[in-house]
């Protein structure tokens, strides 16, 4: 049963794992094309956030947010294959963060061909944040093992 559960976590987080290998690969000097592709999503998202909360995005080079997203995709899969409820919560809050920039469905009317694109991209990505969730879910509602105290012997005189 053990291997099972962490069969399924290998190939749960092997979408993450090729994720990250693949910008890892391509990342160079400059972040490589996942900086150049995340650059005006971040900055349209930077904006719905100073329009409707009023706070100022701080200036990020986008090699270093591609670089986090890397690290925490990494990181977080290998605690997760260990069944780390850690690890889980830095894909979830990788996701959590990367899913409403990456996937910008609301920047686009219902009728055109982006934005059902997106759209499912978006709906897959929080189908992996549920995943994680009910991971997450799973693993505190399991009690856990004590270890079995071995019962007094009897005293003979």
């Amino acid at each position: 049963m053990a291997f099972i559960s962490f069969l399924g976590r290998v190939l749960f987080v092997s979408v993450f794992i090729l994720s990250a290998y693949q910008e890892f690969n391509e990342f160079g000097v400059d972040g490589g094309p996942a900086a150049k592709s995340l650059k005006p999503k971040f900055n349209v998202f930077s904006k719905h956030v100073i329009t409707h909360t009023g706070f100022q995005v701080p200036h990020v080079e986008m090699k270093l947010l591609v670089l986090g997203a890397i690290i925490m995709k990494g990181l977080g899969s290998l605690l997760f294959i260990f069944g780390s409820s850690l690890g889980a919560f830095i894909l979830l809050l990788h996701q959590a963060i990367a899913a409403p920039i990456l996937y910008d469905f609301y920047n686009y009317d219902a009728d055109k061909k982006e934005f059902a694109q997106l759209f499912v991209k978006f709906t897959q990505s929080l189908a992996l944040l549920g995943a994680l969730l009910f991971f997450i879910g799973m693993k505190n509602s399991m009690p856990r093992r004590s270890p079995k105290k071995k019962a007094p012997k009897a005293k003979t005189n």
